[in-house]
């Protein structure tokens, strides 16, 4: 007898150690990141037995325990989806391990992946549950929600008809997700609804999410938004990172809008996407944080949106003084005296209420600081009974804002057209206003004196000749400040970003001096003639050299000429960690560094490079001389350099700062800082290049001049 009992015992153990082999050769790859490795282990949990299965639960109860079987149960529903009849085990599988499920967690899991699986027996169990009162109703409602399916839609609906409160709120939020579907690219359909203009849906959206409590309503209209494209949705979506219960995912729509539209450009658009990078998580988070990395090295930084409101308080805007006319003839003390009565008045009469800028009814126009020519503009705006505003361009009025009751007055026609005009259209083409007290949209585009005018996405002004208001003799100014018009009636504004736009000559000329001196145009911003080497790397681009990494590893773009001593003129902008160089008397071939020399161009204040050699840092004599810190400006911003070689003598000036001021020979003299050979010191001449190291940097602006040369020291 005690035999028997010892071999039941070993029996036993065996059999619970098989088990746990079974287990533990099904959970080894999770978490995966490549679907052809786990696809061996996903095909043997179809064969586990019930105890298996349940051992994989108790797993996912214990937080030390549950990252495994969490990916595995994931990957094993989502492959399940594929045939009936996986789908049949899949879903046997997930209702027992409901009925022993103890945690919210487990729970919710279970239900979120029966709402994956989607047949008639998640159907059936997740319409039962619906009667649950606490959170676990609501986890079945958005599971049935994510179904999509009559059943899942008729179960939603039928207890919604039961349903008060809360539990009403919720089922209700569900049912109109369920009911929701995704825009094509051809018809853009909402089922029961045409999103035919995205403009005003965005702007309904942001009625719902301000009157939205629920923390699932704000989500669904965060889904919503990402199927609206562009540089508003972006920024509109780009407010929730910050929400604890949304920022995951306002991150994945911000990176899906960052990544599905090549044209979003300018430090609003990187804002948004360098915020969303550390929040992104999920079963594609690899996948979109690569991409992303990869989006935001070629964002330009020049000619993209910038907010011109920080929705705290007046920075960036003044007090109006006077016309562009009479300013002009003021002078500089007056001016300076002038303004600072008007900004303190402009504190009175304009406030921040909410984050929205508003016009308290009395005072005058406020006006930004900076000074625009050519632009592309978005704002929103919303007036009151009998409101009347607008919109100066170039300090000229104005984009017309008012209340279109007003037929005393003309307003009939609607808003959006150039009030003032007398010889040009001055009229909108249609009436596209919103009724008063609900938000509007303009998208302005003004190139040369010319403007055009969105008013909630239609075009009510098309290409109209701007005339200059204040003397009808001259055109409109070439540059000058925007300003919102005070016209004695409340109006309120948000969300308003603008860019410049480049201008149709990007080219750069000597200036008087460098001719007298003898400089030449190497690259003026509209050719790269005098330039060789690699040309699918080194793009033309907005009137400056760009390094393009999908053209290759980065490559190097040289000077077709050769120089021995020489003054050379440039500007560079780098983005966050770029590497490049410039080299100096170098032959086409070879590693300039060492077969010619190399000076630093890099971001050496990125984190990536807090180890650096002192030789290595922007502006050095790579391997050779070292360079001062501290005078590169911040990624995004332009700066200028200028490198002087006279024989062995070797300067740079870097914004006006002399960073290095070395000889070559006398710094090698004992061999060199990184002890590698460097041949090409010795060179009496060769080409000037920029050397690619696949980031990207701007280059524009390059000017030359020979020098005399020199007996070598």
């Amino acid at each position: 007898m005690k035999k028997l009992f010892l071999s039941i015992v070993f029996l036993a153990i065996v059999y619970t150690a098989n088990a746990q082999d079974k287990i533990q050769q099904a959970l080894a790859v999770f978490p995966y990141q490549q679907i052809q490795k786990a696809q061996s282990s996903i095909e043997s949990m179809y064969k586990l037995e019930s105890a298996d299965w349940k051992k994989i639960f108790s797993m996912l109860e214990d937080d030390s325990l549950k990252l495994s079987p969490t990916y595995a149960l994931a990957a094993f529903v989502h492959d399940a989806t594929s045939t009936p009849s996986k789908k049949s085990i899949a879903s046997n599988v997930l209702l027992a391990g409901l009925t022993n499920a103890k945690s919210f967690y487990v729970k919710n899991f279970i239900i979120q992946h029966l709402g994956v699986l989607g047949d008639d027996a998640s159907v059936k169990k997740l319409s039962k549950l619906l009667k649950d009162k606490t959170y676990i109703g609501q986890a079945a409602a958005r599971a049935l929600a994510t179904i999509h399916s009559s059943a899942s839609i008729a179960a939603l609906e039928t207890a919604l008809l039961k349903a008060t409160g809360n539990e009403k709120m919720h089922l209700q939020a569900a049912l109109d997700n369920a009911r929701f579907v995704l825009p094509n690219p051809v018809s853009s359909v909402v089922k029961n609804t045409v999103v035919s203009n995205p403009v005003q849906h965005l702007l309904k959206l942001q009625d719902r999410m301000a009157a939205a409590k629920d923390p699932i309503e704000k989500s669904r209209i965060l889904n919503e938004a990402e199927f609206i494209p562009g540089f508003t949705s972006l920024m509109f979506v780009g407010n929730y990172l910050e929400d604890d219960r949304l920022k995951k995912q306002a991150a994945l729509i911000v990176a899906r809008l960052t990544l599905a539209d090549a044209s979003l450009r300018g430090r609003a658009v990187r804002a948004v996407a360098e915020k969303a990078l550390p929040l992104i998580a999920g079963t594609d988070s690899a996948v979109l944080v690569k991409n992303l990395i990869t989006r935001l090295k070629v964002i330009p930084y020049d000619y993209g949106f910038e907010s011109m409101f920080n929705g705290k308080d007046l920075t960036g805007w003044k007090g109006l003084v006077s016309n562009p006319v009479a300013r002009s003839k003021m002078t500089a003390e007056d001016l300076l005296k002038a303004e600072a009565e008007a900004n303190a008045k402009a504190k009175q009469d304009w406030v921040i209420d909410n984050g929205l800028l508003v016009f308290t009814g009395h005072g005058d126009n406020l006006c930004t600081v900076k000074k625009y020519g050519d632009f592309e503009m978005y704002v929103d705006w919303k007036i009151t009974e009998k409101g009347d505003a607008g919109i100066y361009l170039r300090g000229s009025p104005q984009v017309q804002i008012w209340d279109t009751s007003r037929r005393e007055v003309g307003a009939q026609v609607g808003s959006g057209g150039l009030y003032n005009n007398k010889i040009n259209e001055s009229k909108p083409s249609t009436v596209a206003d919103n009724p008063i007290n609900q938000w509007n949209n303009f998208h302005i585009i003004m190139k040369g004196d010319r403007v055009t005018v969105f008013l909630n996405g239609i075009k009510v002004t098309d290409n109209v000749v701007l005339e200059n208001y204040w003397d009808r003799n001259l055109p409109i100014f070439v540059k000058e400040q925007i300003e919102l018009q005070a016209h004695g009636t409340y109006v309120a504004y948000r969300n308003l970003f603008i860019r410049e736009l480049p201008s149709d000559d990007l080219t750069v000329q000597l200036s008087d001096e460098e001719k007298k001196q003898g400089f030449e145009v190497l690259f003026d911003g509209s050719n790269m003639d005098k330039w060789v080497g690699s040309k699918t790397s080194y793009m033309l681009k907005d009137g400056v050299i760009e390094v393009n990494p999908t053209g290759g590893s980065g490559g190097n773009l040289y000077t077709a000429e050769e120089y021995a001593d020489f003054e050379f003129r440039f500007e560079f902008q780098l983005t966050p960690g770029a590497n490049n160089g410039l080299g100096i008397r170098a032959p086409l071939t070879g590693d300039a560094a060492y077969v010619g020399m190399e000076l630093q161009i890099l971001d050496n204040d990125a984190p990536v490079y807090a180890k650096l050699n002192p030789y290595q840092y922007h502006g050095s004599v790579y391997g050779v001389i070292p360079s001062k810190r501290g005078y590169l400006r911040p990624a995004g911003e332009w700066n200028e350099q200028t490198v002087v070689v006279k024989g062995n003598d070797v300067k740079v000036t870097l914004n006006g700062q002399v960073i290095l001021d070395g000889n070559i020979k006398d710094a090698s003299i004992n061999g060199t800082a990184d002890h590698r050979d460097h041949p090409g010191l010795k060179n009496p001449t060769g080409h000037i290049g920029f050397l690619g190291h696949g980031d990207v940097v701007r280059f524009r602006n390059i000017r030359i001049k020979k020098l005399d040369i020199q007996k070598k020291k």
